[in-house]
């Protein structure tokens, strides 16, 4: 399996894992659709790949807006006539108890993180039916297999992806799509960065975990390799993974390591 020719859309993809994402598939080749909110670093990302491909295309919009998303799928549609692999990789995450986390909070993660992708899935699955062939990447987390705390809202929106697109790919898979689920545990992005707290308000600090984990690079180029072989749900990360085989198989030790987090 390779991407030479192929369209290939990724959301969030102006930083971090995204960007890598967009990286590595110019690099094989494909015409890559580039999505962020943020169109100065979307445009930076396309002037670095410059000397790698000049293939890649920019299309802003907001995930958190549904009317953006459907208008942003429309629009990819008229200009590139299919899109062959959706790599639904934008997102964002929480630093606030379940308590204290006012509901538009909640729906705004849950907006961002689960309905802008069903979104665009939805809008794009009948073509690649139609083209017998399509491929879904997406970005879950180790948060998607278990609770966390300060996490409730991020983890209740990535435990969804696994009963949409698990769903999807048993409804489509003999009609040639192939649908693949990333749980990334600690990635160095700017994910926590970017975390609302409860007000809304952004975290504005770097997990001292995160900063120690592995590089958006890497995790991009285990995501690829994963997808050409086909695999359906997919764990990347270090030591922290052993954390889904304790909630999976040790549930009492699960609940003893859990009560011991304090954020």
């Amino acid at each position: 399996m390779n991407y030479q020719g192929k369209n290939v859309w990724i959301t969030g993809a102006s930083s971090g894992i995204g960007a890598s994402l967009a990286g590595l598939f110019a690099e094989e080749g494909a015409r890559v659709i580039i999505s962020s909110h943020e169109a100065e670093e979307l445009e930076s990302v396309r002037k670095q790949l410059e000397p790698v491909s000049r293939d890649v295309y920019p299309v802003v919009f907001n995930l958190g807006i549904p009317e953006e998303v459907k208008a942003a799928a429309g629009k990819v549609l008229e200009q590139f006539g299919r899109v062959d692999v959706l790599m639904n990789n934008g997102g964002i995450s929480q630093r606030s108890e379940a308590l204290e986390t006012p509901m538009e909070i909640d729906r705004r993660i849950m907006e961002i993180n689960y309905f802008s992708g069903v979104i665009l899935t939805k809008a794009l699955l009948p073509a690649m039916i139609e083209n017998g062939y399509g491929h879904i990447g997406v970005t879950s987390s180790i948060a998607g297999k278990f609770g966390f705390p300060k996490r409730s809202a991020y983890a209740a929106a990535k435990h969804a992806l696994f009963g949409f697109y698990k769903s999807l790919w048993a409804e489509n898979h003999r009609k040639g799509i192939r649908v693949t689920i990333f749980s990334p545990g600690r990635v160095q992005t700017r994910i926590s960065l970017h975390a609302l707290d409860k007000d809304g308000r952004e975290h504005g600090r770097m997990d001292p975990g995160q900063a120690g984990g592995i590089s958006p690079e890497k995790c991009a180029r285990k995501m690829i390799r994963a997808m050409k072989r086909n695999r359906k749900d997919v764990l990347i990360g270090a030591g922290e993974l052993l954390m889904v085989w304790v909630h999976k198989y040790c549930k009492w030790l699960y609940y003893k390591v859990v009560d011991r987090i304090s954020n």
